[in-house]
């Protein structure tokens, strides 16, 4: 039988998986909360979904990649539209997420509900 990690739907999920911060496991070692994944009727995989808080700090690690420094680092505006991009993935539905967001960025707890504040505002009166 093919391994997990080498079935083609694994190959495929990965990237996703990856980003999301989660992890593939065998079918045998899901946990009731996991996703298992099925390829023509065979159970292939499993997927271990991330806590909503670890998912934030992967997240965060990886603007950081993306952005190739520290997001402390970033430059106002490339900061607002971090903070822009958390919201539109629900960052801040997490409990504590502004002030883990805020020490990610180097910034206070106000600073970010400013830049949620002016990107509400920015869209209120451009309807």
């Amino acid at each position: 039988m093919t391994e997990p990690a080498d079935h083609a739907l694994a190959q495929a999920v990965k990237p996703l998986v990856d980003a999301m911060g989660g992890e593939l496991l065998a079918p045998a070692d899901a946990r009731e909360d996991d996703v298992v994944l099925s390829w023509e009727g065979e159970e292939v995989l499993a997927v271990r979904l991330p806590q909503l808080a670890d998912s934030l700090d992967h997240i965060l690690a990886a603007m950081e990649r993306r952005h190739g420094m520290p997001l402390s680092e970033l430059d106002r505006k490339t900061k607002q539209l971090v903070v822009r991009t958390l919201e539109a993935r629900g960052a801040f539905s997490v409990r504590h997420g502004v002030e883990t967001v805020a020490g990610a960025l180097g910034v206070s707890r106000f600073t970010v509900y400013n830049y949620l504040n002016r990107e509400t505002k920015t869209r209120t009166e451009s309807s």
